[in-house]
């Protein structure tokens, strides 16, 4: 690895240590159905969000409910303390497609159709209130 190269990626580490964040990849639902939910709590105070997802009848809601509690188990580990009501937010959630899983449905007339089975990765951010 260069010097210059090296140089970039322990910056990139540095920066990554200044923020707080949980992923979830390969998640077995499509991401169209996962992004409803994260239009939902996307910019919501953190409280406020496991409310609205504890809630929702979607299935996507309780996984992103286990992610959003991971995001803030990680600031707890990297600060050290608990963040109080009103301290955090969801900065950012971002939600992109994953593998898909091709399969084949029996047809009539000897036909097949396919299926695709989407999955997706989820990438949450939470940061303090300025």
């Amino acid at each position: 690895m260069g010097a210059r190269k090296r140089n970039t990626a322990e910056a990139a580490k540095e920066a990554r240590k200044a923020q707080y964040f949980a992923k979830l990849n390969n998640c077995p639902t499509s991401p169209r159905k996962m992004r409803l939910v994260a239009d939902l709590v996307r910019g919501m105070e953190v409280y406020k969000a496991l409310g609205v997802l504890q809630f929702s009848d979607k299935e996507a809601a309780g996984k992103i409910e286990t992610l959003l509690k991971s995001a803030i188990h990680n600031f707890e580990a990297k600060t050290g303390n608990a963040p109080e009501a009103g301290e955090l937010c969801i900065s950012n959630i971002a939600v992109d497609s994953a593998r898909m899983l091709k399969r084949i449905q029996p047809a009539p007339q000897g036909r097949a159709h396919r299926i695709r089975k989407r999955s997706n990765h989820v990438t949450l951010f939470v940061n303090k209130i300025n």
